[in-house]
């Protein structure tokens, strides 16, 4: 990382990019691009996800230095390779930044989507609908869980208070992991009416 917080080209190169070739549905790396058994098996309530790296040393250290170190300035260089992966032909209406829950973010004094989402929402002319969804239960980290536990972990956490009747909604989170958390999301925005959901994350765990 440079003196001013964001890594030069040198370090960019050394950046953990995702395969070319991954599930169009959840980004996890597949043998010809296709969509992965599990996706296969039960779809997510998202239709496809955009992530810029796989979350993999540095990009992973990193990723922490803005959620546990306050290095708030990493997010606008997140939002700003996100935003270089997506198809600009393709546009939602809005978007929805994943929330915490208000006592981890007040033990936190931010929120890490919340951070990538403004400057990516400026950066594609799209509405951020900063208070549209709340996360309703502090639901225990998705990573102290094993991978099985951690979509009855999110059921019902979030709820959504605005109208999103027929629009076409995409939803920004730091990383995916199992998916669980942006599928419990999704669901969410699909019961106030959402036409489609699309997940963007900075990194995709492999």
């Amino acid at each position: 990382m440079s003196h001013h917080g964001i890594w030069c080209e040198a370090c960019d190169a050394a950046m953990p990019h995702l395969a070319a070739l991954r599930c169009p549905v959840c980004a996890v790396p597949t043998p010809n691009g296709e969509v992965c058994g599990r996706c296969l098996k039960k779809p997510p309530a998202f239709s496809n996800t955009v992530a810029a790296y796989s979350y993999d040393f540095p990009l992973d250290r990193l990723i922490q230095a803005l959620k546990y170190n306050e290095q708030i300035v990493l997010a606008s260089m997140f939002a700003e390779k996100l935003s270089q992966r997506i198809d600009r032909c393709s546009l939602p209406d809005c978007m929805l930044a994943m929330p915490l829950h208000p006592a981890r973010q007040k033990n936190r004094g931010f929120n890490q989507a919340q951070l990538i989402a403004r400057p990516l929402s400026k950066s594609l002319g799209l509405p951020l609908l900063s208070h549209a969804c709340q996360r309703l239960r502090d639901t225990p980290s998705q990573t102290s869980l094993p991978f099985d536990e951690r979509t009855r972990n999110m059921r019902g956490a979030f709820d959504c208070n605005a109208d999103l009747a027929g629009k076409n909604v995409a939803l920004v989170d730091d990383v995916m992991t199992t998916g669980a958390s942006m599928d419990a999301l999704a669901n969410a925005a699909l019961a106030k009416g959402a036409a489609s959901v699309k997940a963007w994350v900075v990194a995709r765990t492999r």
